[in-house]
């Protein structure tokens, strides 16, 4: 679906690979054009679909959400959403973290989508149907061991921050919209578990959801969707 001259543009964190990607070749085939934010563009710029804009970003810079907004307006005009994908895991109890660990984390999985999403606000609000997209993980909703209870507490604020831009930009049609997976066959989850990928949730059914969400009209907002493999707990 397009939406003005050229379609509606969507920029993606963490687009070089796993669910980043998979969400850029998801919405290239649904003719969005793509401001896409990797932190190495020469080693994946030929591989990721053509026209779209790969621009140098490292969500743990803490210096590069603007830069690249204004990259995304001055090459396409718009910006109908953002999709917060890129996130760290740092395996350590909160009795093992320390402060660096956990503020490594805070800055890739909370700080540096705030930034992004409040860059690009402007331009999100200007459409009156601007789409943030949150990669949260089901483990922003329950605490299953000691060895990612400081990824919990990140992923607890990520998911609370979704629900606050959802509040805060309501008003102006912005509607956001968290995305809890549980083990999806990416490079980061199958070095944490020895769970077969075939058998996991894929990177291509996370992007088929977040391309549903972003198609979805003001009047049917979803605040978030948990998303698992396997039998867990109801939240």
């Amino acid at each position: 679906m397009t939406d003005g001259p050229g379609g509606r543009v969507a920029m993606i964190s963490g687009a070089n690979r796993g669910i980043g990607r998979a969400i850029a070749e998801r919405l290239a085939a649904e003719d969005w054009r793509l401001s896409l934010g990797v932190r190495d563009p020469a080693g994946v710029a030929d591989t990721l679909p053509p026209g779209a804009l790969v621009q140098r970003f490292d969500a743990a810079s803490g210096d590069g959400e603007a830069p690249w907004v204004e990259a995304t307006l001055a090459r396409f005009g718009r910006i109908d959403a953002v999709v917060n994908n890129a996130g760290i895991i740092i395996r350590k109890s909160v009795l093992e973290a320390d402060d660096d660990d956990v503020e490594a984390m805070l800055q890739v999985n909370v700080k540096s989508p705030l930034r992004l999403v409040r860059a690009a606000y402007p331009a999100l609000a200007a459409t009156g149907r601007g789409r943030v997209v949150t990669i949260v993980s089901l483990s922003g909703k329950r605490v299953k061991s000691p060895g990612s209870s400081t990824y919990s507490v990140s992923k607890f604020a990520a998911l609370g921050l979704a629900h606050a831009i959802r509040h805060s930009g309501w008003d102006d049609g912005v509607r956001s919209t968290a995305i809890c997976p549980g083990y999806v066959a990416t490079d980061m989850a199958t070095g944490l578990t020895d769970r077969d990928p075939d058998a996991m949730t894929q990177p291509a059914d996370i992007a088929r959801v977040v391309a549903m969400v972003l198609d979805l009209p003001n009047t049917a907002s979803v605040s978030e969707i948990p998303v698992n493999c396997i039998l867990d707990d109801s939240y």
